[in-house]
């Protein structure tokens, strides 16, 4: 297994379209693996209080609404 200094000497190797191959790539799976996280979280609870809470506040009229999206 190559270590993180080797792998990112040869990321800065790399040609420039290889390059953003690589970045879309990792985006991607930061992507997968954030959600996972994000999943299992709920599954635990550990964001129940935060829901709660931001419950409570909307409910007591401390929220707006989200922007509508412009096309």
């Amino acid at each position: 297994m190559s270590t993180l200094a080797e792998i990112e000497d040869a990321i800065e190797k790399l040609p420039n379209e290889q390059l953003f191959q690589l970045t879309d790539w990792i985006s991607e799976r930061f992507s997968d693996a954030w959600d996972r996280q994000i999943e299992q979280d709920i599954v635990a609870g550990k964001l129940d209080d935060l829901a709660a809470e931001a419950i409570a506040e909307h409910r007591a009229g401390q929220s707006l609404p989200l922007p509508a999206d412009e096309e």
